[in-house]
C-alpha cells in the first residue's frame, strides 16, 4: 500500500491511497458492502457514484456463505464484481452489538450466530484468517469495541485486550503473507479507549510500537455525544503518525465527516446513506429530506435541484414517495443512488475545500443546510 499527501489545509489533508486494484482518494467515504453487496444497487452503480473503495465485513461473510465459497472464486472482488479496492472489517463491532449472545475471554470471543443459533468462535488469528480468505486490500485487527458509557477501568481493561490482540492479528497477518504475498496489502490497527484521552494515547502508542500500514479510531458513534467524540479526535489525530492513513470507523453525517476532516481524518465509513436510502431519507444540498411525508404527495420536482444524480435527472418527489408506498423495490434503489452519489460528491467537495483552503466555509454551508450552527 502507499500512501501520498498532495495537499493540507490546517490539520486537514488530501492525498492518494494506492494498491495493486487501483487508487482511493483521500478524505475517502467507503459505502459499506457488508455481505458483499451495497445494498440494493450493483457495483457499477457504485462507481458510478464516485467511490474507490468499499468496506465489507469478516462476521457477515464468515457465517454466510463462508469463506471456502468465496475463495473459489478467488476472493471477495470475484466474488462480488467490485474491482476496486476493499477494506474488510474485523468483525470486532459485530461481537460488541451481539454482546448478549458473546462470551469473551482472552483467547477471543464464542457467540452462537445470528443465523442459524450454533456455535461460532471468533480470535484474532481466525478474524485474520478470513480476511485473508477474502483477499481484502486492507484487513482490520480484531479488536474489542469498547461500549458507551464505560468508566475508565472498565475502558482500560478492553483497550489492553484489544492491544494484546493487535499483537496476535499483526503476527497472523504476517505469517499469511509470507505464504501468499499476493493476497491483501494492508494491515490497519484500532484505536481504543473510550473517551479517555490517557487511554487514547497508551493504545496508539502500543499500535505504533508494534507497527501498522494505517491507523483506525474505534469505538466513537456508539452513543457517545458529538462533543465528546470531537474532544477525543482533537486529542487523539494529532499524536497519530503523520505519514500514514487515519480512518475513523462507522462515522456518519456529512457534518460529521467535514468536522473529522478539519481534525486531520481520511477515511470514513457508515451506513447512514444507504441504511437512511431504505427508511425514506434523503441528504440533499438543502438538508436531510424525507419524502414520505405527505407534502410531496404531488411534488413534481426531483429530490435535489442541484444534483445531477440519475434519480435527480430523471424522477419526482412525488414519484419516490408513491413507489415508497406501494413498496416498489425501484423506490430505495433510486434513494440509495442518490445518497451515494451525494455523499461521493461531498467528498469531492471535501478534496477540492482542502486545495483551495477554503475548507472552513464549506463546513459552514453544510451546517447552515443541517440546521447545525
Amino acid at each position: 500500500m502507499m500512501f501520498e499527501i498532495s495537499s493540507r489545509s490546517g490539520e486537514a489533508r488530501c492525498g492518494i491511497l494506492g494498491f495493486r486494484r487501483g487508487k482511493v482518494r483521500t478524505p475517502a467515504f467507503m459505502p459499506l458492502g457488508t455481505y458483499g453487496t451495497v445494498k440494493s444497487v450493483t457495483p457499477e452503480e457504485v462507481a458510478g457514484a464516485g467511490a474507490d473503495m468499499i468496506l465489507g465485513n469478516t462476521f457477515h461473510l464468515m457465517l454466510r456463505p463462508g469463506t471456502g465459497v468465496i475463495r473459489k472464486h478467488g476472493g471477495l472482488h470475484e466474488f462480488m464484481h467490485w474491482e476496486g479496492p476493499i477494506l474488510t472489517d474485523s468483525g470486532g463491532f459485530q461481537v460488541f452489538s451481539l454482546s448478549a449472545r458473546a462470551k469473551l475471554s482472552e483467547e477471543g470471543v464464542h457467540f452462537s450466530s445470528p443465523v442459524n443459533g450454533d456455535a461460532v468462535f471468533l480470535s484474532p488469528e481466525k478474524s485474520i484468517e478470513v480476511q485473508h480468505d477474502l483477499n481484502a486490500d486492507v484487513a482490520m485487527i480484531f479488536d474489542e469495541c469498547t461500549p458507551y458509557p464505560a468508566t475508565e477501568d472498565r475502558a482500560r481493561e478492553s483497550m489492553e485486550l484489544s492491544v494484546r490482540w493487535a499483537l496476535r492479528s499483526r503476527r497472523r497477518f504476517d505469517e499469511l503473507h509470507e505464504t501468499e504475498p499476493d493476497r491483501g496489502e494492508a494491515l490497519f490497527g484500532i484505536v481504543q479507549g473510550g473517551v479517555y484521552p490517557r487511554l487514547r494515547e497508551a493504545s496508539l502508542a502500543a499500535l505504533v510500537d508494534i507497527g501498522f500500514d494505517g491507523y483506525a479510531i474505534g469505538g466513537l458513534a456508539v452513543g457517545e455525544g458529538e462533543s465528546e467524540r470531537i474532544a477525543v479526535l482533537e486529542a487523539l489525530v494529532p499524536q497519530m503518525p503523520a505519514d500514514r492513513p487515519r480512518y475513523l470507523m462507522g462515522v456518519g453525517t456529512p457534518i460529521d465527516i467535514v468536522d473529522a476532516v478539519s481534525r486531520g481524518v481520511d477515511m470514513f465509513d457508515c451506513a447512514i446513506p444507504t441504511r437512511h436510502a431504505r427508511n425514506g431519507q434523503l441528504f440533499t444540498s438543502r438538508g436531510k429530506l424525507k419524502f414520505r411525508h405527505a407534502r410531496y404527495a404531488d411534488d413534481t420536482s426531483p429530490p435535489d435541484p442541484d444534483c445531477s444524480c440519475y434519480t435527480c435527472r430523471n424522477f419526482s418527489l412525488a414519484y419516490l414517495r408513491h413507489l415508497d408506498k406501494c413498496g416498489e423495490i425501484l423506490g430505495p434503489r433510486l434513494a440509495t443512488l442518490h445518497n451515494l452519489h451525494y455523499y461521493q460528491k461531498v467528498m469531492q467537495d471535501i478534496r477540492d475545500a482542502v486545495e483551495a483552503g477554503t475548507l472552513a466555509r464549506l463546513t459552514t454551508a453544510l451546517r447552515s443546510a443541517y440546521g447545525r450552527a
